[in-house]
């Protein structure tokens, strides 16, 4: 980096936090927060206000660089990794980053995230804000049409919100609790009403992808095909339409005729294939069966083979997320039955010296090197470091998880298993393509506390559905695709939180795996906090507080890692972490 781009880079965080905290849309006009783009000035602003912003948005970004060439038309042959089908497409019931990659190409929102993490405009040409930011104001494309025909107005936007803000109908409600309003302003106009001014609103609430909330959806579709149908053959408005999904088998998506943008999609024809297991992918990589891998993360053990092919692209990013090792509370001999005490009082408890002990002996740097090959960081809880401004170094060494193999040796012996000494066999669910990442942990706690482990490769929709009931005694799983902290508490540390045991028996199990009062109120109060130095001090206080009373074992942030064949023509403008859009790919 050159000094002067240097001095461009402090001089733009400068700006950038330069603000009211009282109220950090003071100072921006009108025309940089309104659409069809929102201005570079006004997304460093509000990034810098909700805390997210990190040095890597102030990077030169790839939007202004040349397409990659390459022949229009031609098939795209994809594996989807670590899953053996791909379960849901409706988005109010999508729990999985590997779903709303695929329905990224199929189904709109009214916005969508560029490479820059920049809010676009998709199905809003354009939109106008308040000057209190509490009212945004949407024209919508004219001319739009779902992939069945029917033409796409403001009712099918009203017809999402009010299927999505119902609990009973999407597990994404929460996400629009803070709209206090939509109402249609034409057949072409909307207007959305905030409680409180929202930072995040264009980039997570509308955003078609990792949102989820707002995908459009097509009423008149859902009420011919059913929900259960709808969820294997979504309708939508995007570039790709759903021709096939047969479960177990994979997805077959074609070109959009009638896409409101001529000049997407360029492929002809996408097939997506669930491939579990690490070998299987690399073999139908590597033989040409497939040209592209998307779906879950790559087993760490294949990225450097992969770089060593030089029939391939292996493109390498951080990734925003965490990965952990959940003990579940209801099962002995980690049973604990309210964490609302006082962490001192909690370590006198026999079922949280366990979870503890489990805790401090996962020896995380020895994980990430013979588990995730040193493509990883180690993590001590949801907030990765991705979010910058929210991420805390020291937790590593705070933390009552960070490890102690003589602290933790010492808490299974006051439990009442010196050494092991009559400890239960446990049984770890894995996806078949983490079978060794399980293999180490079963390893490292063997070695540290003298306890016997068991990965159990499990399918993985089977193990989200185990997962969400809480049938289970220990799971290795997390999140993608956490750029904020809403993201990473909101959606798993509340107690009400849409992957806290969601599907689980209330009568047995009051809550799912973690529940604590103090974290909640956090939570909630860091969501509606403008200041971003208080907001950092509310996440870091709840994040610390999931940490020393073990909501999980928090074991590692993961990398983002894109491999496809050398024909494959990416362009940068569409390499989102976390997402697969393929609407501007093309074959040589």
């Amino acid at each position: 980096m050159t000094d002067d781009e240097k001095k461009r880079l402090r001089a733009e965080w400068t700006a950038a936090h330069d603000f009211d905290p009282r109220d950090p849309m003071l100072g921006l006009e009108r025309r940089e927060l309104c659409g069809p783009r929102m201005s570079r000035r006004a997304t460093l602003r509000l990034l810098a206000a909700s805390g997210a912003l990190t040095a890597a948005h102030l990077m030169p970004g790839p939007v202004g660089r040349a397409m990659a060439q390459g022949t229009p038309g031609g098939t795209l042959t994809c594996g989807w990794a670590g899953v053996a089908e791909i379960t849901t497409l409706d988005p109010a019931q999508i729990g999985q980053v590997l779903q709303f990659q695929v329905t990224s190409n199929v189904l709109s929102g009214l916005m969508h995230i560029n490479a820059d993490l920049i809010a676009e405009g998709d199905l809003a040409e354009s939109w106008e804000v308040s000057e209190d930011g509490l009212t945004y104001t949407f024209k919508l494309r004219e001319g739009v049409t779902f992939h069945n025909g029917d033409p796409f107005t403001a009712d099918d936007v009203l017809f999402t919100y009010e299927r999505s803000s119902n609990p009973e109908k999407s597990i994404h409600s929460s996400v629009l609790a803070n709209v206090a309003n939509l109402e249609k302003l034409n057949d072409h106009e909307v207007r959305f009403t905030l409680k409180q001014p929202q930072a995040s609103f264009l980039t997570k609430t509308l955003e078609r992808a990792s949102g989820r909330a707002m995908t459009i959806v097509s009423r008149g579709a859902l009420e011919e095909m059913g929900v259960s149908q709808y969820g294997l053959t979504p309708v939508g408005t995007g570039p790709f339409r759903i021709t096939e999904h047969q479960l177990g088998q994979g997805v077959v998506m074609e070109k959009f005729d009638n896409f409101y943008d001529p000049e997407r999609p360029k492929l002809d024809k996408v097939i997506i294939k669930p491939v579990d297991g690490a070998e299987p992918l690399a073999a139908a990589i590597e033989a040409g069966d497939i040209q592209y891998i998307g779906g879950n993360p790559i087993a760490a053990q294949l990225i450097d083979r992969f770089k060593q092919n030089p029939d391939l692209v292996t493109d390498v990013k951080p990734g925003p997320g965490f990965q952990s090792l959940w003990l579940n509370p209801w099962v002995e001999p980690m049973r604990v039955e309210n964490f609302d005490k006082p962490l001192e009082e909690l370590k006198q408890e026999k079922g949280f010296q366990v979870r503890l002990a489990i805790a401090k002996a996962l020896n995380r740097d020895l994980y990430v090197q013979q588990a995730r090959f040193g493509y990883s960081y180690p993590a001590h809880g949801t907030i990765n470091p991705a979010m910058g401004f929210y991420f805390e170094d020291d937790l590593s060494e705070t933390s009552e998880q960070a490890f102690d193999a003589a602290g933790a040796q010492a808490l299974l012996t006051e439990a009442g298993y010196p050494g092991g000494e009559g400890f239960p066999e446990l049984e770890l669910m894995v996806r078949p393509s983490e079978k060794r990442d399980g293999l180490v942990i079963a390893n490292i706690l063997n070695q540290v506390l003298g306890i016997t482990v068991k990965p159990v490769t499990t399918e993985f929709s089977v193990q989200i559905e185990r997962f969400t009931a809480m049938d289970f005694q220990l799971r290795l799983g997390g999140s993608g695709g956490d750029y904020d902290p809403d993201d990473a508490l909101v959606d798993w540390m509340m107690t009400e939180s849409k992957f806290n045991g969601r599907t689980r028996d209330t009568d047995e199990m009051p809550f799912g795996f973690f529940s604590e009062a103090e974290v909640d109120r956090l939570v909630e109060e860091q969501s509606v906090t403008a200041d971003p130095d208080a907001r950092r001090d509310l996440v870091q206080k709840a994040n610390r507080i999931t940490s020393d009373k073990v909501a999980c074992g928090f074991l590692y942030h993961p990398v983002d890692v894109q491999v496809r064949h050398k024909s494959v023509n990416f362009p940068a403008v569409s390499r989102i972490p976390g997402l697969n859009d393929l609407d501007r790919v093309t074959l040589s």
